[in-house]
């Protein structure tokens, strides 16, 4: 299958009430990462697999997602916008797209940021095996970060026969990610998903689940080597310090930046058009765009917003520096 024969979904819905305060104001998808937008990761990623097609499904100030990037024309590709409407879960919102897509789909959740090697494994194995859903995966150390989110059983011949969301007992230690390639057939099991008793939702695992029940075939690949997802304002801090260091910088400035004589900056970043007016230290830090500082006060391990600034001193020097 070539990869013109696939198209993007990025699921970008949600409120994210966790990420208070950021919540009020921005789609979790658009809070920025070293100065881009989530989104903008996820994007580049479809787009360098030569998918042009994206499909974004919008809710919780979808008009600002729509301001933020257009129709998808700097970035190389076109996006269809969908509204889901009432939240009620991932199924229930790429339910949304049955009427829109008509070709096998590559799946992002928007809220994550996935640091992946070769994706395109996923869409070759999809066609040379025939598959009806590829999962990507990961080998997780971590067994609470399983309970999070949903363990993979594999049988002896290498096809998914169990998907568990938040499980509490752990089989192994394969975690599903979030990222997700599907054919048509996921529709069918979706329009026969029950909402959960837990969370009143439809669960896109319970939709795999049905799909796998039903003699389809769903394979899973360990594809992922970092999912971070976004459920707490530490964890943006978190994810812009890893990007930094990963970028092999140790600052990153936007446009039309102002520091006083005297500021110092170190493992930081500092959105488009920010003052700081006082001689003070940044460290471990993001400054969101537009902010004026005027106070005689350092900025550490802590997110600054034009209206507040969100300490997140509980993360450790590890989380921080390493």
């Amino acid at each position: 299958m070539s990869k013109q024969e696939l198209c993007g979904v990025v699921l970008a819905a949600g409120k994210g009430s966790r990420m208070f305060p950021f919540s009020t104001r921005f789609p979790k998808p658009l809070l920025p990462v070293c100065n881009r937008p989530l989104m903008e990761y996820q994007i580049a990623t479809l787009a360098d697999m030569g998918i042009r097609d994206i499909y974004i499904v919008i809710g919780h100030y979808g008009f600002e997602i729509v301001k933020a990037l257009g129709m998808g024309e700097r970035y190389g590709v076109r996006f269809h916008y969908v509204e889901q409407g009432e939240a009620k879960g991932i199924a229930h919102a790429v339910g949304q797209l049955e009427p829109q897509i008509e070709k096998p789909f590559m799946l992002f959740l928007g809220d994550i940021y996935f640091e992946t090697t070769d994706l395109g494994k996923m869409a070759r194995i999809f066609e040379q095996e025939k598959i009806n859903a590829v999962l990507a995966t990961k080998q997780e150390d971590d067994p609470a970060a399983i309970r999070r989110n949903f363990a993979v059983i594999e049988n002896a011949q290498g096809f998914v026969r169990r998907v568990i969301e938040k499980p509490r007992h752990i089989e192994n230690a394969l975690k599903g990610c979030g990222l997700y390639l599907f054919d048509l057939h996921i529709f069918d099991a979706i329009r026969r998903t029950p909402r959960t008793a837990m969370r009143d939702e439809y669960e896109i695992t319970d939709s795999i689940q049905i799909l796998i029940d039903d003699g389809y075939k769903v394979k899973s690949l360990q594809v992922v080597e970092e999912d971070i997802n976004l459920t707490y304002p530490s964890d943006l801090l978190m994810l812009n310090l890893r990007a930094l260091r990963a970028s092999g910088q140790t600052v990153c400035l936007g446009q039309n930046v102002s520091l006083a004589r005297g500021v110092e900056v170190e493992n930081a970043v500092i959105g488009d058009n920010v003052v700081i007016e006082r001689p003070i230290r940044i460290k471990n830090s993001v400054i969101f765009p537009n902010v004026t500082f005027p106070a005689n006060k350092d900025i550490v391990q802590a997110i600054v917003t034009e209206n507040q600034v969100i300490s997140c001193s509980a993360m450790t020097d590890v989380e921080s520096d390493t």
